[in-house]
């Protein structure tokens, strides 16, 4: 089971997740000494945010690897014009494993990348990875049938 909350206060956003149940079928990065920016964290367990604008077609993906790796992308548009959002050089956040539960919480300041008077849109998801081979996608919104974090329509909390 996934659970998780989150909050805008100021500017600070803050996000955690709580990853609990079998655990023994689901692979979870070892937590790395040197956590660092890295693509491609998608391919294993992953736990990840899109951050939008509303109004805008500019949005953010954040990725947050229970090994503590990361990495910030800015889109200009739906899958258009990737790279990596430079307004962030490091990305600390919290992880807790235990044979029973996972916790991830992340709390940084968005002003780097986005004005305190803008309303923002937030889609929440996850990737896990099981020990079969297979990953499974999570997402508060599915709106069609092939899971597409990207889509807009599954920003569906505002803030």
């Amino acid at each position: 089971m996934i659970k998780g909350s989150i909050e805008r206060h100021s500017n600070r956003f803050a996000i955690s997740y709580s990853l609990t149940g079998a655990l023994s079928d689901v692979v979870i990065p070892t937590l790395a000494e040197m956590p660092e920016r890295r693509d491609n964290l998608w391919e294993e367990t992953c736990f990840e945010i899109f951050l939008g604008l509303k109004d805008y077609d500019q949005y953010w993906e954040f990725d947050l690897s229970p090994s503590g790796h990361w990495n910030v992308y800015r889109f200009n548009a739906y899958r258009e014009g990737r790279q990596e959002e430079e307004a962030f050089t490091s990305l600390p956040f919290n992880v807790i494993s235990r044979t029973d539960a996972f916790l991830l919480n992340l709390e940084f300041d968005l002003d780097k990348i986005i004005p305190a008077d803008k309303t923002l849109k937030v889609g929440i998801s996850a990737v896990i990875k099981l020990r079969d081979g297979n990953t499974t996608p999570w997402a508060l919104a599915h709106p069609f049938q092939q899971a597409d974090f990207h889509k807009r329509v599954s920003f569906i909390i505002e803030l």
